[in-house]
């Protein structure tokens, strides 16, 4: 068995910030990716819509870390943990390995929460992972494919925090400039009284406007109840039920801890929330152990949201401590730096800090590409975004279709949308995106 001074599970904003924090003082790392990318989760609904292509925003963990000689990154799934022991156990594609550390930090990401209905899992699509969105890339492929009148036409989008404002708004622009003029159906539902409801006022109303001025029908105040078949079935505040017929649903209207909390839960006594996110201390340790940190969205403290710019904080603040920057014991405490999400083009609302105005449209749209762009790993990436960009925004194209299965429009059936292949899929928070700023 291998030891090392610190190992770090989850190659996502925390684990990543985390790993580079520690590069600083030259301590021993290894970080275990179930994946071997950094996924740059923000930017998962372009490639569904094919603004972009999935590689650009998932690089290889291991390229994102070069040149940080005291960082090995390795590609497994953590089955085990054993704090007394301090060793993790991982699965490997040689089998099972062990690792030895001094500290432990925890940041492996969340999964999505179905609300007690996890059969929904299978007539969803949802945007947690890369082949998430290439499989929702294939079915809007096949849906746009399909008769004006059939109901693969119609989308249903189940929660409007950043992601499904987001989607409901690029499937609604790529109907209307990719598709010239397409005729869809989409339909956001949203269980609060308004859309992007953590902001509310003037954004919220903003963004409704823009999303039914693009032709986006939105239901607040209303919960799905039904997911049968191509029908999902909705209720309202006042209690009338409505049943849509839609090829597509996706779901983004909450999150649950991965399996992994559970392990960390057991190995070190911590207590989890009724989502099975860890309760941490205020110095981000887990239970009574001073040599775990847990950080990111498996998490809860505070009321903090489980978003990027906060578990990049952590991830650093957690660094700090055990290279003796900060004290042992230091408090956790969060920049609010912001939050914005983008609806579409060109129209984008952005909150600043310190009760700050909001923002909205061009400036806000022109300020979500700029602070998406910096965070996004490697400056080849960043420069074939920018291409994408250009050809998705200001021309008509859809980069990320290009070498993507062809899709042959021919007369389909009217029950086109039972044919179209049933997918399962994890999805993305409820939840506004937050400026990744740290």
């Amino acid at each position: 068995m291998r030891n090392t001074h610190v190992v770090v599970i989850g190659s996502g904003f925390g684990g990543l910030a985390a790993a580079k924090q520690l590069a600083k003082s030259d301590i021993e790392t290894t970080l275990i990716s179930a994946n071997g990318t950094h996924l740059f989760q923000p930017l998962l609904y372009q490639v569904a819509t094919g603004v972009t292509a999935g590689e650009r925003i998932a690089p290889p963990i291991a390229d994102v870390l070069r040149g940080r000689r005291t960082v090995d990154a390795i590609t497994g799934y953590v089955t085990e943990v054993d704090a007394e022991r301090k060793v993790v156990t991982y699965a490997t594609a040689d089998g099972i390995e062990q690792i030895g550390y001094t500290y432990l930090i925890v940041a492996a990401g969340a999964a999505q929460a179905y609300f007690g209905h996890d059969e929904w899992a299978d007539r969803t699509f949802a945007l947690k992972t890369l082949e998430d969105a290439e499989n929702l890339r294939e079915r809007m492929q096949t849906a746009f494919a399909a008769p004006a009148e059939s109901p693969a036409r119609t989308f249903v989008v189940v929660g409007a925090g950043a992601t499904g404002v987001e989607v409901a708004g690029q499937v609604a622009e790529l109907a209307r400039r990719f598709h010239s003029d397409a005729q869809v159906r989409i339909h956001l539902v949203e269980g609060a009284d308004d859309v992007l409801p953590f902001y509310g006022g003037t954004l919220s109303g903003y963004t409704r406007a823009a999303l039914e001025k693009a032709g986006v029908q939105v239901h607040t105040g209303t919960f799905v109840t039904a997911i049968e078949g191509d029908t999902v079935t909705v209720k309202d505040g006042t209690g009338v039920e409505r049943e849509i017929e839609a090829g597509t649903v996706v779901w983004s209207a909450g999150v649950k801890a991965t399996p992994l909390a559970g392990v960390i839960a057991e190995a070190t006594g911590c207590e989890t929330d009724r989502n099975g996110r860890l309760l941490i201390n205020r110095d981000l340790t887990v239970g009574g152990r001073a040599d775990v940190f847990a950080l990111g969205d498996m998490t809860s403290l505070n009321g903090l949201p489980g978003q990027s710019p906060v578990a990049m904080q952590q991830g650093r603040h957690a660094a700090d401590v055990i290279r003796g920057k900060k004290g042992p014991g230091t408090h956790f405490r969060y920049l609010d730096k912001g939050s914005m999400a983008m609806i579409d083009t060109p129209h984008a609302v952005l909150q600043p800090p310190m009760g700050l105005p909001g923002m909205t449209g061009v400036l806000a749209w022109a300020g979500w590409l700029a602070v998406h762009l910096y965070y996004l790993a490697g400056m080849g990436n960043r420069a074939a975004v920018v291409v994408d960009w250009l050809r998705a925004f200001v021309g008509t194209a859809r980069p990320g279709f290009d070498g993507a299965p062809t899709v042959t429009v021919e007369p389909v059936p009217a029950d086109a949308a039972e044919a179209l292949p049933g997918l399962r899929v994890a999805g993305a928070p409820d939840l506004p995106r937050d400026v990744p700023v740290a």
